[in-house]
């Protein structure tokens, strides 16, 4: 095991009893020499001591401010240590078992565990009164790890990750505009795009809860936040439930984008052969010509379409930009025409499958389209943008997947990692809210800032530096990879952390008051989901919006419940 994993234990234990210790010498002072005196100081100083109760009965606790600093510190870096191994050990699991199921159901989750400790422990233990009172860190830290994530990180790796853009596409690799506001920038694909919408969805249960502070009403709260609750995890559910079958979806999708490439290359490439139009002023197939060409292409002269003919004919369509190969299109063009199922084509099959073929490529561009001279640059257009749309769906089969070496070891070590990321954060959770709330109480700094600013650098870390590290390889699919994790992170934070916060005020009664920070969840999380779901590529100028919205929560935050009222 790493020495790094025992280092701060160690630290902490060495040093426990001289933070304990600093704050009982707070009340010393003099010498004391007055016997009542000192009988009062002493008394002073057990009440004291009663009142600072030590986390499992021997971590080190202390009311003084700068002794809560050093405790937020200490825990606070246990907690980076659990969201570090709980990141590297899902990452070794996922390289084992690949995607789906652990990919999409199990990992999301144990990358929100952290948080999901610190809200559960915010609130579980303690007085109704005490919980009511801590459970604002728990809050604090939902609504600033949503920030930060969104904001902070977003704008960060959309820097770090910046290629020039030519033509509304970053290019991969390519970053000699600098600092251009508007030349550079990053591109992610359509996939990207559909986590940002359901990130911005996934707000919905923070609408649902808020109703009746909206309608004035106190009778209704209690039941709002268990119908917020029902809503959260039924769109946990689902949401894992996507992230489940999500590999299958894109492969349909791909299929579908290479079809009709082959659609349109084949059409284009036959449209370049004709001696004439494909059809006719009215839109039926040009028979005519369709013969003529079967008849050229028919090279063997035996009235039928072998499937090295129908090679010859795809070989010049430049199939390679979309990694499909002559022979992948051989199968489409024989599923397609071959309707007698003999492996060969007949002219009246070849007819029909081009007016079929013209058919589809007619409806994918809407009824505009004609059968006249135009034809030529119709069929251009389609394929550049079947072309387009298939770059953006992120293709990875020209990538090779390596075997695993040694995958029971792997196993092994990954399974650990994870055990060792769930009990540090199990353990530290309780003490680190226990030093958020003394450190508020001692300096009349409101908990939900501290745990706001401070906490959420602990427990997404881990998150935030794999996300730098994947935007700086500049190219569409790392900088794909590293959006879609913070949209996932977020949006999990929105349904796991807030079905844990939901279920803890329920359960426990508490009131629900937190207008100003679900509005501030609410703001970020639409404007940055609707803002990705409609674009795939985003200037450098994005990065400031990013960047300014994180104050401005802040200060939104503060001016809506001191200001006004709200908290």
């Amino acid at each position: 095991m790493p020495v790094k994993a025992y280092l701060p234990l160690l630290i902490l234990l060495i040093i426990s009893g001289a933070v304990y210790g600093r704050f009982i010498s707070d009340y010393s002072g003099d010498l004391i020499s007055d016997g009542v005196s000192e009988i009062l100081r002493l008394d002073r100083i057990s009440a004291a001591e009663e009142n600072c109760e030590q986390s499992y009965g021997f971590l080190p606790c202390t009311k003084t401010a700068l002794g809560n600093v050093f405790l937020i510190v200490v825990y606070g870096y246990l907690m980076f240590l659990a969201a570090t191994y709980l990141s590297s050990g899902s990452e070794l699991l996922l390289e084992i078992l690949g995607p789906g199921l652990i990919g999409g159901l199990f990992l999301p989750m144990l990358g929100a565990l952290p948080d999901a400790m610190l809200i559960l422990v915010s609130g579980i233990s303690g007085s109704t009164a005490a919980a009511q009172s801590q459970v604002s860190v728990g809050m604090g830290l939902l609504a600033g790890s949503t920030v930060m994530l969104i904001t902070v990180i977003w704008g960060t790796c959309c820097i770090v990750g910046k290629c020039d853009i030519q033509n509304s596409v970053a290019v991969d690799l390519k970053d000699t505009k600098g600092f251009s506001l508007t030349g550079s920038g990053v591109s992610t694909d359509v996939w990207t795009s559909h986590a940002a919408t359901i990130m911005a969805v996934s707000v919905t249960p923070f609408l649902v809860v808020q109703l009746p502070q909206l309608l004035h009403s106190t009778s209704g709260r209690h039941l709002a936040v268990l119908i917020a609750l029902i809503i959260s995890l039924t769109l946990l559910v689902s949401y894992c439930l996507y992230q489940v079958f999500q590999p299958w979806i894109q492969r349909r999708r791909l299929a579908y984008v290479k079809h009709k490439h082959v659609i349109s290359g084949v059409l284009k490439h036959l449209r370049m052969r004709a001696l004439g139009r494909l059809c006719t002023d009215q839109g039926a197939p040009n028979i005519e010509v369709l013969e003529k060409l079967f008849k050229a292409i028919d090279e063997s002269e035996d009235g039928y379409l072998s499937r090295s003919e129908l090679k010859a004919l795809v070989v010049g369509i430049r199939l390679e930009e979309i990694n499909l190969n002559e022979n992948d299109a051989v199968e489409k063009l024989m599923k397609d025409f071959d309707t007698s199922h003999d492996q060969r084509i007949e002219m009246s099959e070849f007819i029909a499958g081009v007016a079929k073929w013209l058919n589809e490529a007619r409806g994918s561009k809407g009824p505009s389209i004609e059968a006249g001279p135009d034809t030529m640059k119709y069929l251009a257009d389609l394929h550049e943008e079947a072309r387009r749309e298939h770059h953006f769906l992120g293709d990875q089969n020209d990538e090779s997947v390596e075997a695993v070496e040694n995958p029971r070891s792997i196993a092994i070590k990954a399974v650990l990692l994870l055990l060792l990321g769930t009990v540090i954060a199990a353990v530290f959770a309780d003490p680190l809210v226990d030093a958020v709330n003394n450190f508020s109480s001692a300096t009349s700094i409101p908990t939900f800032f501290i745990s706001f600013i401070v906490l959420p650098f602990a427990t997404n870390s881990s998150e935030a530096v794999s996300a730098i590290i994947f935007a700086s390889r500049k190219n569409l699919r790392s900088a794909s990879l590293t959006f879609s994790e913070l949209y996932g992170a977020v949006t999990m934070n929105n349904l796991l952390c807030l079905s844990v916060f939901l279920a803890l005020v329920y359960a426990r009664g508490l009131t629900w008051d937190f207008s100003s920070e679900v509005l501030v969840i609410l703001i970020v999380c639409v404007v940055m989901g609707v803002f990705a779901s409609i674009r795939s590529t985003f200037p450098l100028w994005t990065s400031l919006l990013a960047f300014l919205l994180y104050p401005f929560s802040l200060v939104l935050v503060y001016v809506l419940d001191y200001k006004f009222g709200w908290s």
